[in-house]
């Protein structure tokens, strides 16, 4: 049922220009950082909803999690990948909130 409702609800409005603008502010807020820390990025994309900074380390999961949720964002880093995956619905002040806490870890030496 809850399936159902979610699909409901992708299709009830313009999902694909949600997608668009959610892609469009990841680019504005994460690429402009994709060489000022190369000793520490290997790279920075985005694909439609998804942001993901490529480290050329790990990640101190322990530490970044806790980081992040002290910023009020989740995410779940995994290996030396950091990326976020919005829902469709999220404003620009949220997805805001995620990509400047993302580009405060990779500031921060003691977090990789």
């Amino acid at each position: 049922a809850v399936a159902i409702k979610n699909i409901d609800l992708l299709f009830s409005g313009d999902w694909r220009k949600r997608v668009k603008r959610i892609e469009e502010q990841l680019k504005n807020e994460l690429l402009p950082y994709k060489n000022k820390f190369s000793d520490k990025v290997k790279d920075i994309r985005v694909l439609g909803a998804i942001g993901v900074i490529e480290l050329r380390n790990k990640i101190n999961l322990a530490k970044v999690q806790r980081s992040l949720v002290d910023k009020g964002v989740w995410l779940r880093p995994f290996g030396n990948l950091l990326y976020t995956m919005p829902p469709y619905i999220i404003d620009s002040k949220d997805i805001s909130q995620i990509t400047s806490s993302m580009i405060e870890i990779i500031k921060n030496d003691d977090m990789i």
